[in-house]
């Protein structure tokens, strides 16, 4: 996925291949400092009997509507499979926190309508944030999760 998609940018992809209605989870993770996205995301589709026509629709797909030489790739996503591991995978996490744009967030959704994601079981801790060029063990810096949002 190009850098410069974003999650609407990824839904009317899905939806405009002949999808909507046919995945209730997607994901597309951002560099919350940036806003760009990572460059891939997470699709759970309805009907397992749609993967071959969702991969054969996206695995090598490049007709992106930014200028882009990347090409897709789909893969297996694991270990996490399935509406409920993803939920469970996410409800906790930082990227749930409040702080976080709600474009930057999963979603869920219900015969091709946004759904609410289920509330967490405890509180989701602010995400770790990072100035560019900082490593993974850097601490934490004061911008907030907006992103432009």
């Amino acid at each position: 996925v190009p850098n410069n998609y974003t999650r609407s940018m990824l839904l009317s992809m899905l939806d405009g291949e002949g999808f909507v209605g046919g995945y209730d989870f997607l994901y597309l993770p951002m560099d919350f400092t940036s806003g760009a996205c990572l460059g891939y995301a997470f699709v759970n589709l309805v009907v397992p009997a749609q993967v071959g026509r969702f991969w054969r629709a996206f695995d090598g797909y490049a007709r992106w509507t930014v200028p882009s030489r990347k090409v897709c790739r789909v893969s297996w996503s694991g270990p996490h499979q399935g509406l409920e591991a993803h939920i469970e995978r996410f409800r906790n996490s930082p990227v749930m926190h409040g702080s976080v744009c709600d474009d930057f967030k999963p979603v869920l959704f219900a015969g091709g309508l946004r759904v609410a994601f289920p509330g967490p079981n405890k509180a989701p801790r602010p995400p770790r944030m990072r100035r560019r060029g900082e490593g993974p063990r850097s601490q934490p810096t004061r911008r907030t999760a907006a992103g432009g949002c």
